[in-house]
């Protein structure tokens, strides 16, 4: 029997389309679109500059795709090392934990986006995707979405390229629920992880970034109904680690 066949997608949120690894036919593109790499189409030119956050800076619309990809690009190479040291390697356990949920069968169609994982790759923007409808039968996404400029938007493409029956799954930071824990987890992210940053990648802002684009994030419940909103249904969450992260999980119906 056929293994699994995953799509891997690297989302830079609003920089538009730009390549797909040499060699790789990648069934399910939209072979409407304006000429480009199979098919890819160029980001709309409709998105109106208004303000948004990075972090607890205000920036326009347009900026924030920039200045999230400036910030991957300068962690990168740290990138792994980093997560162990952040989470004291408990990342690796709510990804497992994820891929639990998941419970891929042989054959079953995915589609990681803004993840390290794929037999095929494109790199593109979570808010347009440049998959057929109805194509999918599980969207994941871990650490990724806070990073989108137009959440909703990236949850209605999330739907939109699922089958019937298919089952959305993201991993994400969210508000811890333990006062105490909340108070050292606190005390930790704003105090600590920017000098691991520092000092382990060389890199104190985009570390700060990622504390304060936590913060900004929706809580469990208000994030469950965006979801819902986009046109998922049986949405549902659990929280790990007192809530440090949530698994949400929805389906197409």
């Amino acid at each position: 029997m056929a293994a699994p066949r995953i799509w891997g997608l690297w989302s830079f949120c609003c920089r538009g389309w730009s390549r797909v690894l040499p060699g790789c036919r990648l069934p399910g593109l939209r072979s409407s679109w304006p000429r480009g790499p199979l098919g890819a189409r160029p980001l709309s030119q409709e998105k109106r500059a208004t303000e948004t956050h990075f972090g607890f800076e205000t920036v326009s619309e347009e900026e924030k795709g920039g200045k999230v990809y400036q910030v991957f690009e300068s962690v990168a190479k740290k990138y792994d090392m980093m997560n162990d040291m952040m989470s004291l390697g408990i990342h690796r356990i709510w990804k497992d934990l994820l891929l639990w949920k998941m419970r891929p069968f042989p054959g079953t169609q995915l589609l990681d986006v803004a993840g390290g994982t794929g037999l095929a790759w494109v790199l593109g923007d979570a808010e347009e995707l440049p998959f057929d409808d109805d194509k999918f039968d599980v969207y994941t996404i871990a650490f990724g979405i806070r990073n989108v400029t137009h959440i909703d938007r990236a949850l209605q493409e999330a739907h939109r390229v699922l089958k019937p029956g298919g089952r959305f799954l993201c991993l994400e930071f969210s508000q811890v629920n333990n006062p105490l824990v909340s108070r050292l987890y606190d005390v930790y992210s704003f105090q600590v992880i920017p000098v691991l940053g520092e000092v382990i990648a060389g890199d104190w802002k985009s570390y700060q970034y990622l504390v304060e684009s936590i913060r900004q994030f929706p809580s469990q419940e208000e994030f469950k109904e965006m979801i819902e909103d986009a046109g998922f249904q049986k949405v549902t969450y659990e929280n790990l680690t007192s809530g440090i992260v949530a698994i949400h999980s929805g389906f197409k119906l």
